[in-house]
């Protein structure tokens, strides 16, 4: 080692040790969270009030996030929200309550004068059995029967709760499909009793709520299929199980993917009008009076996704269905886009489901939805 170089080390092993100090002091510094008020109350501006988004606000972290998702709905000239509240998240042990998240999502809903339609599922820890003692793998959307009056408890409290902010409340999710049943053989009739326990316990909860049933998944599964059964045959089968009594209206789920809107319906082909193949089935056992929440439908326009469009075809396909649906579907109460923003990316054709990135990057289809509601441009 160089003599200059000895005579130096103390200097430069002080400075070692000072920066290293500011290091870890600067490292224990975390910016001070944002503070988030509500603001005044807002009204939202449109021409077309059935819009209506699906977010998902209950797995933001940050509440500014929430609010700015909000405002960004109702300057598209959105009415409603849909939005997932998990029952684990707000019931982590039976009979306690953790409403924070949700009471955060719904004010600020209701201060950008937001109407919303709660979408409740998703089973706690607490309500399933032991996995120990099954032979299948435990999912978090698995509800055993001996479990539904738990369930049915947890939905009169939120309708309780939110009496008068929550108009209407869905009762699970595409319980068609297996995976949203938890992985057990999709069962008409004993999603069926699941309503028959959870409807009136929305209305013992908020006697003026709106109980919608169904949600259900467009799919061409075949009879004994372990992934789903059609849509179609699992309608009539909640009408032969005696379902009708215990819901206002039915939720579905309507898709257009490569199809432009006008395609006709058919049995055996997914798209946007396959909705009309449902109402029908509504109208043949006597239950026209209700009316259909469309509470996810849209367009993608991932670049290699098979069943995607275009971007410009995504804008055109979705101003029409608006169009249609207004002109031609009396029975439609609102229609919802999924999706309107995710807290994070997936990386994968789901993204392109979405007319807000994650970092509030304002997709195309956002600014012509904006501009068709408002009456600054008219749709094709």
């Amino acid at each position: 080692m160089p003599p200059d170089w000895k005579r130096r080390l103390p200097t430069v092993t002080g400075w070692l040790v000072r920066g290293l100090a500011v290091v870890l002091i600067l490292g224990g510094v975390r910016a001070a969270p944002v503070m988030v008020t509500l603001g005044a109350p807002q009204q939202v501006e449109t021409e077309h009030p059935l819009m209506c988004v699906h977010t998902r606000l209950m797995d933001e972290v940050e509440e500014w996030k929430i609010k700015h998702s909000l405002e960004l709905a109702r300057e598209m000239g959105a009415t409603t929200i849909v939005e997932f509240f998990p029952w684990p998240y707000i019931e982590p042990a039976r009979g306690q309550y953790n409403w924070a998240q949700a009471d955060r999502v719904i004010a600020h809903a209701r201060t950008q004068g937001l109407h919303v339609i709660a979408r409740l599922g998703m089973v706690p820890a607490w309500a399933q059995p032991d996995a120990d003692t099954l032979d299948f793998e435990l999912t978090l959307n698995y509800l055993e029967e001996d479990a539904f009056p738990d369930f049915a408890a947890f939905v009169e409290a939120f309708t309780a709760r939110y009496a008068g902010d929550v108009e209407a409340v869905i009762i699970w999710n595409e319980p068609n499909l297996a995976f949203e049943w938890g992985y057990q053989p999709p069962d008409p009739a004993r999603y069926a009793r699941l309503l028959a326990l959870a409807g009136p316990a929305a209305k013992r909860g908020n006697p003026d709520v709106r109980v919608l049933a169904g949600a259900l998944a467009p799919t061409l599964e075949p009879e004994g299929s372990p992934y789903g059964t059609n849509e179609l045959d699992y309608l009539r089968g909640l009408y032969e199980a005696g379902a009708a009594e215990w819901f206002d209206a039915l939720a579905i789920h309507t898709y257009g993917f490569r199809f432009p809107p006008e395609e006709p319906p058919a049995a055996d082909v997914l798209n946007f009008r396959r909705a009309e193949l449902l109402r029908a089935i509504m109208v043949e056992y006597g239950d026209g009076d209700k009316p259909v929440y469309i509470t996810e439908a849209g367009w993608n326009d991932h670049p290699r996704w098979t069943k995607a469009v275009r971007p410009g075809q995504r804008i055109t396909y979705t101003l029409e269905a608006y169009q249609m649906v207004e002109a031609e579907w009396p029975w439609a109460e609102t229609m919802c886009l999924w999706v309107f923003r995710t807290p994070t990316l997936s990386y994968s054709y789901h993204d392109y489901f979405s007319l807000v990135t994650p970092g509030f990057t304002e997709r195309p289809i956002y600014d012509a939805l904006k501009g068709w509601a408002r009456g600054t441009n008219s749709a094709p």
